[in-house]
């Protein structure tokens, strides 16, 4: 059996993404600072929000070749699946189903008819005197 160091049982931190709109705000907030002519102001927001400088210069990359504004208004996640197709095969099952209920029916009305025919044939049969006579 072995024994864990210290160094084994670190967990790694996952890769931090950041949404187009935090970008712009901190490259705003940067350069504003910058224009007011602050000293230390780029590393003091840097630290606070614990961000690298390497990593807001390859910001500005993206947003000087115009990657950051395509992004503002675009939907996070997996896209929606299209259920159309599984609406579509449900719905012909369901026709199909009410489709064989509906031959029943008509076969049952039918033969309804046949046997109140044969009665009423019957029952006038009956109902004549001269019908019954040997």
């Amino acid at each position: 059996m072995s024994v864990m160091t210290e160094e084994e049982t670190e967990v790694r931190r996952s890769k931090r993404t950041w949404p187009a709109q935090y970008k712009l705000n901190i490259l705003n907030e940067i350069e504003e600072a910058k224009a007011a002519g602050e000293l230390g102001a780029v590393g003091e927001i840097c630290r606070r929000e614990g961000l690298y400088s390497s990593l807001i210069t390859a910001w500005r990359q993206q947003r000087d070749d115009g990657a950051l504004e395509g992004l503002g208004g675009k939907p996070v996640g997996r896209p929606k699946k299209d259920r159309t197709a599984e609406n579509l095969a449900r719905l012909r099952a369901r026709v199909a189903q009410l489709e064989g209920e509906l031959d029943t029916a008509n076969e049952l009305i039918e033969a309804q008819g046949k046997v109140s025919a044969l009665l009423q044939a019957k029952s006038r049969k009956s109902a004549d005197p001269t019908a019954n006579k040997p």
